[in-house]
């Protein structure tokens, strides 16, 4: 994100630009939280340029998950890996199942006339085992569950497919806005079903219904209506601590 901060403005609107590190030393996460990077992390910044006026200009928020979809989808749409068990986590997560974290998803945006100019940081374990889990590991144990022999992958090639299967979800969006993508990011996401506090540990008991026009969480209390929720912007699980904005 350093690295294309300064170079984003020269960048023709019809380029595009992605800047691909082996390793970072100042990798960053979510609310200034460190990001590890250890040689074979899938390290990544791409710059986009969203007119305003467009669908995706009025909805900024899903850009992230976007991403976050083109990562899930970029592995399990490849021939015979379709159930290895990759998620999103809303707002910018990529998953195992419900139970790891692999992969994370950073936006900024500078806004300048009538375009906005983004750079999405993502960052996925595919062959390193440490600090958590990786791709790689998930399809080890997946040949040995099933007997089968799925290649390994390599980070270029994750990158690679990830900006392509991304240019299609664009497209899309931008053509039909969000109910173009929903269906797939429903497909894969890990919420279906699930009950989370707002305001905090002894708040009420809501359960996830989807995301709205905007990208932010939908919640339904029982007796009550549906709510649009945000984190409060000081959880490290973007779950914990939803609260109802103010009108």
């Amino acid at each position: 994100m350093d690295l294309l901060d300064g170079l984003m403005v020269e960048v023709p609107p019809h380029l595009g630009l992605v800047a691909i590190a082996a390793q970072q030393t100042q990798g960053k996460g979510r609310d200034g939280n460190v990001w590890l990077s250890p040689v074979g992390c899938s390290l990544s910044t791409l710059h986009l340029h969203i007119p305003l006026d467009s669908h995706l200009g009025q909805r900024i928020p899903f850009v992230q998950h976007l991403m976050s979809l083109a990562v899930v989808e970029a592995v399990r749409s490849i021939p015979d890996y379709q159930d290895i068990n990759l998620r999103v986590k809303w707002p910018n997560d990529i998953y195992y199942s419900d139970q790891m974290k692999l992969g994370g998803v950073l936006v900024n945006s500078t806004l300048m006339g009538s375009t906005c100019h983004i750079l999405i940081g993502c960052g996925v374990n595919v062959n390193n085992s440490h600090p958590t889990l990786c791709l790689n590991d998930l399809i080890i144990e997946y040949n040995k569950k099933h007997n089968q022999n799925l290649s390994l992958l390599r980070v270029d090639y994750l990158v690679a497919r990830t900006i392509t299967v991304l240019e299609s979800l664009l497209d899309a969006f931008q053509d039909k806005g969000p109910n173009a993508i929903l269906p797939l990011y429903y497909k894969y996401w890990i919420h279906s079903g699930q009950q989370v506090r707002l305001g905090n540990d002894e708040g009420p008991l809501v359960w996830i219904v989807g995301i709205d026009d905007s990208g932010f969480l939908q919640v339904h209390r029982e007796g009550g209506d549906v709510m649009t929720v945000h984190p409060d912007g000081n959880s490290f699980d973007m779950l914990k601590n939803l609260i109802i904005p103010k009108n």
